[in-house]
Parts: C-alpha cells; structure tokens; sequence
C-alpha cells in the first residue's frame, strides 16, 4: 500500500499559496484493508475514508467510465490493481492531477509543473467534456489563480464552448451552481468566474439575468470585461472576504431588474442572509440624493434592526460603497447618523412621560427626526 498527497495542496505548495486542506490517494489497498486500520468511510458510494487520527480523506486510486448524463452519470472502478498514473489521468485540469510521495518527489504525467509555470489552466483529455461541472470548476480556478497571471488554455476554452451548447449543462441544478460560484466569491478575483462562464457561452444557460448583464458573450476569451456588476466587485474585494457580500454585489445588477424579486431568488437558490442583503441594497436604491427626508433614513436604517442584527448595516455599508462608491460619500454618513439616533438611549422626558401608544410613538419619532437633523447639520454647513 503507497499513499500519495494529491491535487490542490500539490499546486499550491508549488506555487508557495497557503493551503487549508489536503488530500491523499492510497494505491494498492482494498476497503477491508483501510478500515481494519481504523479508517471511517466518507461516502456511501465512493471509496473515501477518514484518518482515524487527522480526519483528513484518503480515497482508494479509481478509475471513472461515463455511463448516464450528468455529472453524476459515472460508473467508478476502484480496487488494488488501480495505478497511480490511472487515478490521476481521470482528474479535470493538468495543474490538478498532480501527486507527492512521502520523500517529497512530485509525479507529474500531465506537464501539470509547465502548466503552472505558463499560467495555463488546460485540460487533461476529451474526457472532460464528460462532466459539466468542470464549466463551473475552472471558473472557478480562474477566479482563485487569475491574480498570478493564470489563463484558459486556448484548447480548453474551444471545448468549453462545445460544452456550453451541449445538454449535458442542463443536467446541472441550480444548488450546484450556486455552491460554486458561493467559493468563488471567497476567491482573489471573484468576478473571472462569470467572466470565464460568459466568454465560453455556459453563463445564460446557467443564470440568464447574469449574462445579460456581462453583455455579448462574442468577446474572445482573453479579452477583459467591462461594467458596473464588474467593476463593483472589484472594489467589495479590498475591503470584504465575506463571500455573500460579494455574492449580493454581484447579482444586485441583475436583481434590481427582476418583476418579480422572490420568485428569481427562489429559482437561483439563494441563500437567507445574502437575499436580505440584497432586498437591502435595492431599498437603499430609492435614496438618490442628499436632500432625502430624516424619516425615510430613520424608516430604512430600522428595517435593518440596529439592536438586534448590528452586522446587517455594516454589511450594507460594504455593498453599497462598492455599487455606488461616489453617493455613498454622503449617503454612508446619513445612514451611520440614522443608526446612532435608533439606538439612543431615550432622554428623560420621554423615558417617563405619561404618553401611550400612538402619542409616545409619535414624540419619540419626533425627538429622533430633530436628533438626527442636529448630526447632519455640520456636514450640510461645509
């Protein structure tokens, strides 16, 4: 039995990246003999176990024969006579089938070290055309390794596009897809995945309102793209990692066209919190100018509870100055403003008045609406 470290960790100790997790191929073992070395089982349906002490995966060397439409229509063959060399030639992209043995020597059947050395993101064999989700994954990688200068390979981008007008694409759901483009946002050059999508063809098939946004697709796949959903995303990454503030500043484009805002949400599979977010953003739209009236602050900073869910303002905040980075000069003072006014404590006079329901509610708003007149005034007076 030889066990190798594999994939992600391989490149990226290669290329001297941090790496959080790492995975490990073992050649040479049957089920039996992994789990009567204190091994758990990972999967119910792929020979993937746990470390008994790290936790960290160990799959058996297998092979994979497509069988069914999918990404999932594969039949896996895996037992002690599966090489290395098999295991790897079955990986997606050349800079990924890439192995470490205990000494440290890199086994390297693909050209995966010239690839990192030129920048290319290539594709191993034809038999990548087999799993759609590849589309998604060097999306993705393009979005996590493009700051180093890494590009699709001109071979690889001529298959994807032969992917993007296959079938195979509607095979993906929609819970797929945004789990990927989710890891995506939390790369160094979020906006390359839908980039990489559209220039391919895949990206109206997989979320139509996005690529409308991004524009003709017709642009060849070296060429930079354009615009406000792009441009915006690369001002949210200095100041955020957070991968649903990215992910709402990237769909607010095409969310603030929708007639219908919750169906669209529902059908892309968005999660709660960045729906809120963007439900937020789109309110904070409506204020345009300066002039906006204290009460609509006062009524757009509550709907936000201040006291309750802090974070969600600043969320906002961090959104909004990447979409609008010129009104939020003002805007962002006003809506801080809005928030110390709410969570005020309330002066004396109010805190013991013998007022009730409606006339209390009244006063208070009152007292807030000069409150927060008072804090804009010495801006308003530059």
């Amino acid at each position: 039995m030889k066990v190798y470290l594999v994939g992600g960790a391989v490149r990226d100790q290669l290329l001297e990246l941090p790496y959080n997790e790492r995975d490990w191929v073992v050649v040479g073992a049957t089920p039996e003999e992994m789990l009567a070395q204190g091994y758990r089982r990972a999967d119910r349906d792929f020979p993937v176990f746990l470390h008994p002490q790290s936790g960290e995966e160990y799959a058996l060397a297998r092979t994979e024969v497509k069988t069914a439409p999918g990404y999932k229509g594969f039949q896996v063959s895996y037992g002690p006579e599966v090489s290395l060399e098999q295991d790897l030639l079955r990986r997606d992209l050349t800079i990924n089938a890439l192995a470490m043995d205990e000494s440290g020597c890199v086994i390297d059947i693909c050209e995966g070290q010239k690839d990192l050395q030129e920048g290319l993101l290539r594709h191993i064999t034809p038999a990548f055309s087999e799993d759609p989700l590849r589309l998604l994954r060097i999306a993705r990688f393009a979005a996590k390794l493009g700051c180093w200068g890494f590009r699709v390979a001109h071979g690889t981008h001529a298959l994807m596009k032969k992917m993007a007008k296959s079938a195979e694409l509607e095979t993906l759901s929609a819970e797929r897809f945004l789990k990927e483009m989710s890891r995506a946002m939390g790369e160094p050059q979020p906006w390359r995945f839908f980039e990489v999508l559209q220039r391919c063809g895949a990206l109206h098939k997989l979320i139509p309102a996005v690529a409308e946004i991004m524009g003709s697709e017709s642009a060849g796949h070296g060429a930079q793209t354009a615009g406000g959903m792009v441009s915006a995303l690369k001002r949210v990454v200095p100041v955020s990692d957070d991968p649903q503030i990215r992910t709402a500043v990237a769909l607010f484009y095409a969310a603030r066209n929708q007639p219908d805002l919750a169906a669209w949400l529902d059908e892309i599979r968005l999660d709660k919190r960045t729906g809120e977010l963007l439900r937020d953003l789109l309110q904070s739209s409506s204020v345009q100018t300066d002039e906006t009236s204290g009460e609509h602050l006062l009524d757009l900073v509550a709907r936000l509870k201040p006291r309750q869910q802090p974070e969600r303002l600043e969320g906002l905040l961090l959104a909004a100055e990447a979409i609008w980075p010129e009104r939020m000069e003002w805007l962002k003072p006003d809506l801080t403003a809005a928030r110390e006014v709410l969570l005020a404590p309330l002066p004396e006079r109010l805190a013991a008045s013998e007022l009730r329901g409606k006339a209390l509610g009244d006063a208070i708003r009152s007292w807030r609406l000069d409150c927060l007149q008072q804090l804009k005034l010495p801006r308003n007076n530059l």
